[in-house]
C-alpha cells in the first residue's frame, strides 16, 4: 500500500508502508528511538491494569499510585546515585532541557544574562536558547568545535564571562556519537558562578552516569532512548533556584504540575534498571557490532565522520558522490532503517548542523553522510545483511 509520495532532489520516491514491506525490516536507527523491551511493556501493562488511582488523591487508590511513583523515582535515583527528591519526571528529553534552561535562566537573571552552549547541541537545546535570546534578551554564545571537530574543556572556559550563568553541553552527540569531556568541563566550571546542564539523552542506559560525582547541576534523559516508552523522561537537578514551566498543581514536589503518567514512569524505571544491570555486557556487544560493521565495509569508498572519542552506538558514514536521501530511501525500500541525522527534524530536508559546524556550509559531506545507530538488540546478522544490501545499492551508482 502506497501511503505518500515526496520529491527529493527532483527524484520522486514512493514510500511503502511497513505492512507492505513485511516484518523483516532491519532496524539501525536506535539513536532516534529504541524498541521497548518485553519486560518493560509488561510492567507498564501491569501498572495500567492494577494502578489507576490519581497519585495526588489521599485515599487508598491514590496512596497506592503514589507509592508506585516513589518506588520508580528511587529506582532511577539508585542507578544515578542521587537523592530521589532531585528528580523531576517530564514528558521527555526536550521538556527536561527546556525546564533546565528556561527555568534556571529566568530565575537567576540577577546573576547574569549570558549562556554558553556548543554548536552541535540537539535542537531541543539550540531552539530553547534561541527563544531565551529572542524573547527574553539573553546573550547566547555558540561554541564551535576545533578544526578537527573535537571539543576540549578550554573551548568552553574560554567562552565564559563574569555574567555567564549557565553552560549546556550534550554528553554525546546524537548524529556522530562524539563524547564530550564532561568531567573536565565540570571541573573547570567549579570556580565560576555558572551552573552546568548536560543533555544525556544519547548516553543514558549506555554509559555509567553519576551526576554528583561528575559535577553536573542539571541532567536530562528520555526513556525511549534506552528501551523504554516514548513520552516520558526526567530531569536531575541540584538544590538550585529555578522556575517551574508547567503550573496548576503541586506534583513533582511542586516543580511540575499535572497528574503523572504512572505506567510510563514505571516503564522508564524498569528500562533503566535493566540497562544498568547489563551495562558492561551491552556496551561490549555494541562495540563488537561496530567493529564488525567497519570490517565488512572494507573495500567500499566511504569515510567515517568521527571527531575524537565516540560511543560505539552511533556511526556517521559518508559515501562520496551518493546523495544521502536517495541512499536512505533505497535502503528503506529494501527493509533497512537508518537515518540522515536527528529524528527530530523528520520531514525537513536540511543539512546537518552538526557536520556543518565542522566542515562548513558548502562541504559535500553534508549531503552524502548517513547515521547508522546500533543497540544491544542489534544482531550480527543484521549487520551483515545491511552491508550486503548497501553494497548492492552503491554498485548501481
Amino acid at each position: 500500500m502506497i501511503i505518500k509520495a515526496q520529491v527529493l532532489d527532483q527524484i520522486t520516491v514512493e514510500y511503502l508502508s511497513f505492512d507492505a514491506i513485511g516484518n523483516n525490516m532491519i532496524y539501525l536507527d536506535n539513536a532516534a528511538t529504541t524498541p521497548v523491551l518485553p519486560e518493560v511493556s509488561q510492567a507498564m501493562l501491569n501498572t495500567l491494569n492494577t494502578t489507576f488511582g490519581n497519585p495526588s488523591s489521599i485515599h487508598n487508590y491514590g496512596r497506592s499510585a503514589g507509592k508506585v511513583i516513589r518506588d520508580s523515582r528511587k529506582t532511577i535515583a539508585a542507578v544515578l546515585d542521587i537523592p530521589a527528591r532531585n528528580i523531576i519526571f517530564t514528558s521527555g528529553g526536550s521538556e527536561a532541557n527546556n525546564q533546565a534552561l528556561v527555568g534556571y535562566a529566568l530565575a537567576n537573571r540577577d546573576k547574569g544574562n549570558h549562556i554558553v552552549v556548543t554548536a552541535i547541541e540537539h535542537h531541543a537545546v539550540l531552539h530553547t536558547v534561541q527563544y531565551l535570546q529572542d524573547r527574553h534578551g539573553f546573550d547566547i554564545t555558540l561554541v564551535k568545535p576545533n578544526p578537527d571537530g573535537s571539543y576540549t574543556a578550554d573551548l568552553i572556559t574560554n567562552a565564559l564571562r563574569d555574567d555567564t550563568i549557565m553552560v549546556s553541553t550534550m554528553y554525546a552527540n546524537n548524529e556522530t556519537g562524539q563524547i564530550l569531556p564532561i568531567a573536565e568541563i565540570a571541573k573547570c566550571l567549579k570556580t565560576h558562578q555558572t551552573v552546568y546542564h548536560v543533555d544525556a539523552v544519547q548516553v543514558m542506559g549506555k554509559l555509567p552516569i553519576h551526576p554528583i560525582t561528575l559535577g553536573i547541576d542539571f541532567l536530562s534523559a528520555s526513556a525511549h532512548k534506552f528501551h523504554g516508552p516514548k513520552g516520558v523522561g526526567f530531569l536531575y537537578h541540584g538544590d538550585l533556584k529555578f522556575d517551574t514551566l508547567i503550573h496548576g498543581g503541586e506534583q513533582e514536589n511542586g516543580r511540575r504540575a499535572g497528574t503523572e503518567s504512572i505506567h510510563n514512569i514505571v516503564g522508564m524505571a524498569t528500562a533503566l534498571e535493566i540497562s544498568a544491570q547489563h551495562l558492561d555486557t551491552n556496551y561490549d556487544k555494541v562495540s563488537a557490532l561496530k567493529t564488525q560493521l567497519l570490517s565488512e565495509l572494507d573495500g567500499l569508498d566511504y569515510y567515517v565522520n568521527a571527531f575524537g572519542e565516540t560511543m560505539p552506538h552511533v556511526l556517521n558514514l559518508g559515501f562520496p558522490g551518493f546523495n544521502q536521501d536517495l541512499l536512505l530511501m533505497k535502503l528503506d525500500l529494501q527493509g533497512i532503517a537508518i537515518s540522515t541525522g536527528s529524528a527530530c527534524t523528520a520531514g525537513v530536508i536540511e543539512p546537518s548542523h552538526v557536520l556543518e559546524a565542522v566542515y562548513g556550509k558548502t562541504s559535500a559531506k553534508l549531503k552524502e553522510s548517513v547515521r547508522v545507530s546500533l543497540s544491544d538488540l542489534t544482531t550480527s546478522e543484521d549487520i551483515s545483511e545491511f552491508v550486503r544490501i548497501l553494497k548492492s545499492i552503491l554498485a548501481q551508482k
